[in-house]
């Protein structure tokens, strides 16, 4: 056009360059030429990816069209997802097998295999690998930790699948109903056909497709250089993304935190610019090499002389990942929850591993079976877990409190700034609080007074129970912070379960019934509603109570505006997901102005 038509063509960049400057926005054009003279006929602001959203906001900030306020206003904080994980290459044009629920953004290609042992034993002998499952549950974590991603075939967007992966920064797509695992002939099937052992899998986490053979995928640029593996100078994209964070974090008012469980998981936190760690899950500890053996070891126990010996074992693990966690957040605030999921949980159930684990704690097979069958439970989410594991074995909450008080005072002798907030789960009356707070302070008291050291703590409670949000002016009198486990909050509330809700959920969000899924975006009408009255209640007898948010939705743009708007102090979300919540809280604090 330039060589044929001069004069048009110059008349067209002048008139871009103007209309740019007067929208003060990239334009999207439409124009024609007829004999010679430029006619438009369109103009509109233009449709972008979520990079070129960022380096628009900062190119026009440096050529004085917006102020830094209105680039931070220009992104979706839930476009950043894009800048955080591999990508499928967009050239590529395949057909998907099926389609499940995209729990965890991202794209990963790997060989599917069908148990965490394989998983494993596979990637260490350098395979990349996908680790599919009819639903996760702890003990296919170490599984986890070895796949590129996960694909389950039940489970809802805050399934154990979904939430580790989120927290992991991996890829997973769960509730996959098309698909049938079968285990022991090591395949799936989907829509007719089969997906054996050994054959590659292309998982898209930010759309929910599967795709069968190893497609090539683009690798994330901010993430290359928060790991270190590409320098900030040859990384434009992470340089405009940084700067438009920086520019949010002057916006905002909410803080931003992360859930974490392990020093790697901290230290990849704070590289996103997380601001302390609003929840460490210290049953995931549990789980990391040969740890689960004296973890199993204690539920077996006969006695609490036999809990005591297992828990003694578990100890120095358990102090090891706390100081970890205080070096990699030196001068942050750290919230530790103590032991919540179902015992049952931790062990097998049947086939060879019930073996080597009767073999291993010395215990007849028929014995094991007897104890492991009287573990199971017709509601485990709702049954002997949280704080009334720590009450009904009041050693396991000594073990961890003194493990904190022991990591706190070994990375303060290092010169380590510690802020440990000591977290009590599922507590739903102040007795049962206050219970807990008792044996944690004479830990505390214990290990202090030997060490002659002294450390600052503070002890809460999670409030993921309607009678705890109910009761909430009654536990604030002993709890010096709350955090709303929004996840079971949501699902007491509800009497959804938030594991197998993932079923028919999607529907109900298709025919109109839920205007969201209610584990996706925070109800702010019914749960929203109990967290106004705790945060109110909570509020008027202890005016200086900490209030924060812990569950998924720590991670999502509208509930992170909803927080901002009730007075909460944080958020807290997976790694992967403080960006975004760094920008939402943003987007909430302009907003409301």
């Amino acid at each position: 056009m330039a060589d044929r038509l001069p004069g048009a063509y110059t008349e067209l960049l002048e008139t871009q360059d103007r209309l740019e400057r007067h929208y003060a926005d990239m334009q999207d054009l439409e124009f024609t030429v007829e004999r010679g003279k430029l006619f438009l006929l369109q103009t509109r602001s233009g449709k972008r990816t979520a990079a070129a959203a960022v380096q628009i906001a900062c190119d026009m900030v440096k050529e004085g069209l917006i102020d830094r306020t209105e680039a931070v206003r220009r992104v979706p904080p839930a476009d950043l997802d894009q800048l955080l994980h591999p990508i499928i290459d967009p050239s590529v044009r395949a057909k998907p097998l099926c389609l499940g629920l995209p729990a965890s953004p991202g794209a990963a290609s790997g060989i599917a295999v069908f148990d965490p042992d394989s998983a494993v034993e596979r990637a260490a002998n350098g395979e990349a690998v996908i680790l599919v499952r009819d639903e996760t549950t702890p003990e296919d974590f170490h599984g986890i930790v070895a796949a590129r991603a996960v694909l389950t075939a039940r489970g809802g967007m805050t399934s154990h699948a979904a939430v580790v992966a989120r927290g992991m920064g991996k890829c997973a797509i769960v509730g996959c109903k098309d698909i049938e695992v079968e285990v022991t002939h090591r395949r799936f099937a989907v829509n007719g056909t089969h997906v054996h052992e050994g054959e590659w899998l292309t998982l898209d986490g930010a759309t929910g497709r599967v795709f069968a053979g190893n497609l090539p995928t683009i690798p994330s640029e901010v993430v290359q250089v928060t790991n270190g593996t590409l320098s900030r100078s040859q990384a434009p994209l992470y340089q405009s993304y940084s700067e438009l964070l920086e520019w949010a974090d002057d916006c905002r008012r909410l803080k931003v935190r992360a859930n974490a469980d392990t020093p790697r998981d901290a230290r990849v936190a704070r590289a996103f610019g997380a601001e302390g760690i609003g929840l460490c899950r210290t049953e995931h500890m549990f789980f990391e090499g040969d740890r689960i053996t004296p973890m199993r070891e204690m539920i077996v126990a006969r006695d609490e002389g036999g809990r005591r010996r297992a828990l003694a074992k578990l100890m120095p693990m358990q102090r090891s990942d706390f100081e970890g966690i205080f070096e990699a957040m030196n001068g942050l605030p750290v919230t530790i929850r103590l032991l919540d999921p179902p015992l049952h949980e931790f062990l097998p159930h049947g086939g060879e591993e019930s073996k080597l684990l009767a073999r291993t704690l010395g215990l007849p097979r028929d014995e094991l079976s007897r104890i492991v069958e009287g573990l199971r439970e017709n509601n485990p989410m709702l049954g002997h877990r949280g704080c009334r594991l720590g009450i009904t074995f009041p050693e396991i909450t000594e073990m961890q409190g003194r493990a904190i008080f022991e990591a706190a005072v070994r990375a303060m002798r290092r010169g380590i700034e510690v802020k440990p907030e000591i977290m009590v789960p599922l507590v739903s009356t102040v007795a049962e609080f206050e219970n807990q707070r008792s044996i944690l302070e004479s830990a505390a008291e214990q290990v202090l007074g030997v060490m002659g050291e002294s450390v600052s703590y503070m002890i809460g409670t999670m409030i993921e129970l309607p009678r705890a949000a109910l009761t909430a002016d009654e536990i604030a009198r002993s709890a010096e912070f709350f955090s709303f486990g929004t996840n079971d909050l949501t699902q007491t509330t509800y009497g959804l379960s938030r594991d197998d809700a993932g079923r028919f959920l999607p529907s109900y969000v298709d025919r109109g019934i839920f205007a969201d899924d209610p584990f996706q975006v925070l109800d702010a009408q019914g749960v929203g509603r109990l967290i106004r009255i705790a945060v109110e209640d909570g509020r008027r007898v202890r005016p200086d109570i900490k209030l924060g948010i812990c569950g998924e939705h720590g991670g999502e743009t509208r509930s992170i505006a909803f927080c901002h708007n009730i007075g909460l102090d944080y958020v807290s979300c997976s790694p992967f997901r403080v960006p975004i919540a760094r920008l939402a809280a943003a987007h909430a604090a302009l907003n409301a102005s």
